[in-house]
């Protein structure tokens, strides 16, 4: 490439610098429009950052480990009376499962909301 080639090609950013770019602009006090033009971005740039920030943020939230009581056997055992599961998941998703399941559907409904 000659120079007049590469001179409009900007090199991508980091996550960092991303990050700072967002924590400027949210201190800034100046509009969306302002501060692009005072960092030369492009309106849709700054867009595409901010709503990838958000993702990040919504992800790091749901991959959140939380904390699991498991009870003593007997208790387990008096609890399970039929065979019943229920199991209540943090994204409000729910699974039911009653006595005489079959292990190979719940594996398979196991792996498909892993996927989701």
């Amino acid at each position: 490439m000659n120079p007049k080639q590469t001179e409009g090609v900007r090199r991508r950013r980091s996550r960092a610098e991303v990050e700072q770019l967002l924590r400027e602009y949210e201190t800034s006090g100046l509009g969306r429009q302002a501060f692009c033009n005072k960092h030369g971005l492009s309106l849709s740039t700054l867009s595409r950052h901010q709503k990838r920030e958000q993702l990040w943020a919504e992800n790091a939230r749901a991959s959140r480990l939380l904390p699991v009581e498991i009870a003593p056997a007997q208790q387990a055992e008096a609890t399970l009376k039929g065979g019943e599961l229920h199991v209540c998941l943090s994204t409000g998703r729910k699974i039911e499962v009653c006595g005489g399941f079959d292990p190979q559907v719940l594996r398979q409904l196991v792996r498909v909301l892993e996927q989701a």
